[in-house]
């Protein structure tokens, strides 16, 4: 099977991973696999773990992108993929269109994912359109049958997948712990609590200082590290973010990493983990990662990290919102021991990749079906 994924880029973040994660397991499997973005720092593992990358700037929110219409329906027709797989927004303007404008006997199956829960507009509904719809969690799945056409039949939920080997029993080299400690000598010696996450308003990362602050005072050797990098534009609410931990007398008890690729590492090296968006999240890959890991996390009651969490580690789960609930659960599970805590197969990188090969074949199916009539 030939896969073509397209997203804006591949600069950081949980679809973008997650996006280069499937290719890897799409290689794997022998099928061969593209993806089509505006490119950034991921293309080279894409290209390491044998995938074709594709650059064109489908990734800009303008009229202007309309004009990639013609090149990317020649890419489809040189192409000839398989199956299109659109995972935003504009990008998936571009595609539908330029699909559009083959024959219906040339057009590859077109599947999107929901990858959030998108403002409800015109623009948004493109994601909708697509032959068949993925939902990363039943509250997205909930959502786009509250808000779009969509018959259930063409709508599958399907859970972000984590790759358990690479976060179980994973083990820091002698190298990695001396240069974290070399460079933020503040660690040393502390129980980390991490609170993973692009710096955004509606990360939580003000509630996490927030709860910092009465930790820190019970338990002086907790150090609260955030880790995320900072998107155009927030580059004030970093600011904000800075200030307030020197408010509350912080600035040596938390860190801020900025965007890091070690994740696997940080995870086995914290006590806790946090999560504290403050709006409900379409799935919570943090979640997931840090549970395969072995870590514990407390995080809100609400949105698809919820969702994952009830099904894997509910004792994590508080009230939303509720600072003191969330300190008294973070302080209670950073004082017991680690231990193995079991996903479910369906939040396993293995089953979500099975689970979109099913719905490829489906959709060809479909098409072949048609072909005949």
């Amino acid at each position: 099977m030939r896969v073509l994924q397209v997203l804006p880029a591949l600069e950081s973040g949980g679809v973008e991973r997650g996006t280069v994660e499937f290719a890897a397991e799409l290689v794997k499997r022998d099928h061969e696999s593209f993806v089509l973005s505006a490119g950034g720092p991921m293309t080279a593992l894409l290209d390491r773990q044998g995938s074709h990358h594709i650059s064109l700037p489908v990734h800009r929110k303008s009229p202007a992108s309309f004009r990639l219409i013609g090149p990317v329906r020649q890419l489809l027709r040189d192409l000839q993929p398989d199956v299109v797989h659109v995972r935003s927004r504009m990008p998936a303007w571009i595609t539908r269109l330029a699909w559009n404008g083959l024959p219906p006997q040339e057009r590859p199956a077109l599947v999107s994912t929901f990858h959030g829960m998108y403002s409800v507009n015109p623009y948004s509904a493109i994601m909708a359109k697509a032959e068949h719809v993925i939902a990363v969690s039943n509250c997205v799945r909930d959502y786009v049958l509250q808000h779009y056409r969509v018959p259930p039949e063409r709508l599958s939920v399907i859970q972000r997948g984590v790759d358990t080997a690479s976060f179980r029993n994973h083990a820091p080299s002698a190298e990695w712990s001396a240069a974290l400690y070399r460079d933020y000598p503040e660690l040393a010696g502390k129980r980390l609590v991490l609170m993973p996450g692009r710096i955004s308003r509606w990360k939580g990362q003000l509630l996490f200082l927030d709860a910092m602050a009465e930790m820190t005072r019970r338990h002086r050797d907790l150090h609260g590290v955030i880790v995320g990098g900072v998107e155009p534009g927030k580059h004030r609410f970093l600011r904000e973010l800075e200030v307030h931990r020197s408010e509350l007398g912080l600035d040596d008890k938390v860190t801020f990493l900025g965007q890091r690729s070690d994740m696997a590492d940080l995870y086995s090296q914290a006590t806790l983990v946090c999560h504290m968006s403050t709006k409900p999240e379409p799935f919570g890959r943090t979640v997931t990662e840090a549970l395969a890991a072995g870590t514990p996390v407390v995080a809100f009651d609400r949105g698809g990290a919820a969702e994952t969490l009830r099904a894997c580690f509910p004792e994590g789960l508080v009230t939303p919102d509720h600072i003191g609930e969330f300190t008294d659960k973070a302080m209670a599970l950073a004082q017991r021991p680690h231990h193995h805590i079991e996903l479910p197969e369906r939040f396993r990188l293995e089953a979500q990749t099975e689970a979109t090969l099913a719905v490829y074949r489906r959709v060809l199916e479909s098409h072949r079906l048609g072909a005949d009539r």
